[in-house]
């Protein structure tokens, strides 16, 4: 035992932090990762707009080490809020991006609600610092007023003033990521299967359903197979993210795999496998309720996520209120996305990231949204009277809350003679104590307080008349199937495993 874990020790080591870059469209995500990456992917994108999210990987030498930092970039436009949510949840570090010309703006707010709601750390980068008349404090005070607290103005996130074109600045951030994921303490294992998670999926007509991943952990080699909770593929190829091909990748590198059965969701959680039926076991797993939420691992606690689009504010306020109380021991209820107006394509898109109910109010369901509904197989709910959603919110609560077994002990006998018996069948005679004891019972066997067996009664006697069921205080026999070899004295406590919610 101490032997295998000084393996794991061994195995485990630092490994490189995944950054998130988030912000306001304008405010320079691209143009500092194009500095740090010295390419300029901008002019490639659509009118200059980050339309998907790319993942980079550089080295650069800190405090004379060579470290490497795997970077997501986002898209900044409102219209690509689920996917900026879904590059924090992969992220160890977030970036939020803030021009020091605009100040907060709604994205640099929607992105930093994202943040905080997924929990990571982040640093503010302060950009544009090159342009003349800009102030370094009124930047600061503008992020204070809007609730973002960086050290030096009541706070503790870090702020690092950086020029995303010059450069200036940005090997001060560097050193100040290292920082924070030192502190962070991340670690690998290189010497387990990957896992991690899709960031991005798409169809090639030439080379097929392609996805890139992110590997949070263990080693990626070719000749192993890959599963999310939908779909599979071999590992004929790794690509990095250059778009060469490579034998292995390790944690923290975004990679891209071709070849998959179908188009594997994106934000899924992936695993890897020696073996295809390993893996196709795992990707034809099903998920009894499509809500099924996912284990807050500081709670222990399953959380349901609600998409709610409802006719006016105070319809909301009203039925946040109602929904937040239906939270319990084992479920949280907790609404992902509110708003006013239709439901939208949108609003079904968050709903599928985050497993979530997509709920209405006096509302209608716009035609886009309703396309899309019917091709993935997608179930909205929209109600005029507040207490059916509430009645309905319980019912798909009911289903969620996962069931659990418990052990029951109906009956207590004391062996008091034992007649015959023949292999694992025993004819007893005793009385019954507590409870009472029906046929085909299992029974469990104790002797001086201690367990040493189980049986299961085959047949039950009164007065040498058959019967199903003795009670509390009556003397009977009975013949009992247990490999234990049973003596006068003997304690046996009949069980009934009942399941509940």
């Amino acid at each position: 035992m101490e032997q295998e874990n000084k393996k794991e020790k061994i195995s485990e080591v630092v490994r490189p932090p995944v950054v998130v870059v988030m912000g306001h469209i304008d405010h320079g995500k691209s143009t500092l990762l194009d500095y740090i990456r010295k390419t300029n992917t901008t002019e490639k994108e659509s009118g200059g707009i980050t339309q998907h999210i790319s993942a980079y990987e550089v080295e650069k030498e800190i405090g004379g080490q060579k470290r490497k930092i795997t970077f997501l970039d986002t898209p900044g436009h409102e219209a690509f809020c689920s996917i900026r949510e879904r590059s924090v949840e992969v992220a160890d570090i977030a970036i939020l991006v803030v021009s020091i010309e605009d100040g907060v703006k709604n994205q640099t707010m929607e992105a930093s609600n994202c943040i905080c709601k997924n929990i990571i750390p982040f640093i503010v980068a302060l950009n544009k610092i090159d342009k003349i008349g800009t102030s370094v404090d009124k930047a600061k005070q503008n992020l204070t007023e809007n609730g973002i607290l960086v050290e030096g103005w009541g706070g503790t996130v870090p702020v690092v003033s950086i020029s995303a074109k010059t450069g200036k600045g940005i090997t001060e951030l560097l050193e100040m990521i290292i920082l924070q994921s030192d502190i962070e303490e991340l670690k690998g294992d290189s010497a387990i299967p990957a896992e991690g998670f899709v960031i991005e999926s798409n169809l090639n007509p030439k080379r097929g359903i392609s996805a890139i991943l992110i590997i949070k952990n263990g080693s990626l080699k070719t000749g192993q197979f890959i599963a999310t909770q939908n779909a599979y593929t071999p590992v004929r190829m790794i690509e990095n993210y250059k778009g060469e091909n490579i034998k292995e990748a390790s944690f923290s590198s975004p990679v891209r795999i071709i070849g998959w059965n179908t188009q594997p969701k994106v934000g899924s959680q992936f695993k890897t496998f020696f073996k295809k039926e390993e893996a196709v076991k795992f990707a034809c797993q099903k998920v009894e309720v499509k809500i099924k939420g996912t284990q807050n691992t500081s709670s222990g606690k399953i959380i349901l996520g609600v998409v709610i689009k409802t006719d006016t504010f105070g319809s909301l306020d009203a039925i946040e209120y109602e929904l937040q109380k239906l939270t319990n021991e084992k479920i949280v209820v907790k609404i992902i996305s509110k708003g006013i107006g239709a439901i939208t394509e949108r609003d079904l898109k968050t709903a599928n990231i985050k497993n979530s109910l997509i709920l209405g109010f006096n509302v209608k369901v716009n035609k886009n949204a309703e396309v899309l509904a019917l091709r993935d197989d997608i179930r909205i709910k929209t109600h005029q009277i507040i207490y059916e959603l509430v009645d309905y919110v319980k019912e798909k609560i009911k289903e969620a809350t996962p069931t659990e077994t418990v052990e029951v002990i109906t009956g207590e006998i004391k062996l008091l003679r034992i007649f015959n018996k023949n292999k694992d069948k025993q004819v007893v005679g005793g009385r019954v104590n507590k409870g009472e004891i029906k046929k085909e019972s299992t029974v469990k066997i104790f002797r001086r307080e201690t367990l040493i067996g189980e049986g299961k009664i085959k047949e039950l006697q009164m007065q040498k008349i058959k019967t199903d069921v003795i009670q509390e205080g009556q003397e009977f026999g009975m013949m009992i199937e247990s490999k234990i070899e049973l003596a006068q004295g003997d304690i046996l406590k009949a069980i009934s495993l009942i399941k509940q919610k």
